[in-house]
């Protein structure tokens, strides 16, 4: 009697739907800088080049799948997969591009998605018009949305032109569609969410953790992200990126 209970059991589990059988974890990782800390801002929100390619590298050789937000359906479907994540549109996000042109091959692709400020489109420090085609053009870079002007949007009394206004500007310049949105300062809330639903699939946050579907309302505007940091050691990167 025993025997058949735990085998009821067993099979009631496998067949339950939606969260058991879909149950899986993506880590989304958000980079901002990736150049050698100048004495400039944060020192935390800098990865060095190097640092950076040895991450690529692990990825590679550990069996990822990098992908970007136009293939979130693939996440279900390819082994290991993972989204690089990089906030603000830095002009040292060129070294991405560097990085992963150079690691291509056949059989690996390495992809990533910037988020631009469109207001902030080249100034001094940022990424150009013409980097942003140059980037597009190389197909491992998706460039996506961080808003106009890089408000707390809790706190705006514009949403219409923070979230309509940059998607505008981003394809313009790109030719490709904007799906996603990283909130400045992964900051939130239901209006927010409201609004950025008008022109968005999907909403990024900055609080920590690897996506894991539960069929919440609204999980995919809550997507959670992992800072990858200055001081993480390729030891760190691995417990980050390999979640069980």
């Amino acid at each position: 009697m025993k025997r058949h209970l735990i085998l009821f059991l067993s099979i009631f589990v496998i067949t339950l739907p939606g969260k058991v059988t879909a149950a899986y974890h993506v880590p989304i990782l958000i980079y901002h800088s990736i150049a050698k800390y100048s004495g400039t801002g944060s020192k935390e929100l800098y990865v060095t080049p190097e640092n950076f390619e040895k991450q690529i590298i692990y990825l590679r050789d550990h069996g990822f799948t990098l992908l970007t937000f136009e293939h979130w359906d693939e996440a279900v479907k390819v082994k290991k997969p993972i989204f690089l994540t990089f906030d603000d549109g830095y002009k040292n996000n060129l070294n991405v591009l560097t990085v992963f042109q150079k690691l291509e091959t056949r059989e690996f692709k390495p992809q990533g998605t910037i988020f631009i400020i469109s207001g902030f489109i080249g100034r001094p420090n940022r990424l150009s018009r013409e980097d942003l085609i140059r980037i597009t053009h190389s197909g491992l870079i998706s460039i996506q949305s961080h808003t106009a002007t890089h408000p707390d949007l809790t706190k705006s009394d514009n949403l219409t032109y923070e979230l309509k206004n940059a998607k505008e500007i981003i394809e313009q310049i790109t030719g490709k569609k904007v799906i996603a949105l990283a909130y400045p300062y992964g900051n939130t809330n239901k209006q927010v969410i409201i609004e950025t639903k008008k022109y968005y699939s999907f909403g990024l946050t900055t609080t920590p953790g690897p996506y894991t579907p539960f069929g919440a309302e609204n999980e995919l505007y809550l997507l959670p992200r992992t800072y990858v940091k200055y001081s993480t050691t390729i030891e760190d990167f691995a417990k980050i990126v390999e979640v069980k």
